[in-house]
């Protein structure tokens, strides 16, 4: 992981400890939670900017690319002895 990734992370904490409702920066540390792949805590941000914005569609569409890439990610394609079924097309 890049320091310079974590030291913006960081930075960016102590910006929303003080503006938890602020999208923004809420926005800006969820795309480097990604940059960095931890994803889970990305997902979390966007879920939070949903909160305070239900309608905000970058959110949506982040979360649900998010989403997609975790389930893909956390499947095990040899659990399935079914030749006849593809894992990766549903």
């Amino acid at each position: 992981m890049s320091k310079e990734i974590l030291n913006q992370i960081e930075k960016l904490n102590l910006k929303i400890l003080e503006e938890s409702e602020n999208t923004d920066l809420l926005h800006a540390r969820a795309e480097l939670f990604t940059k960095i792949q931890n994803h889970s805590k990305a997902i979390n941000d966007y879920l939070t900017i949903l909160k305070f914005n239900p309608h905000d569609k970058i959110a949506e569409v982040k979360l649900d690319m998010l989403r997609t890439i975790v389930r893909y990610t956390n499947i095990d394609i040899y659990a399935n002895p079914n030749t006849n079924m593809d894992p990766w097309l549903e």
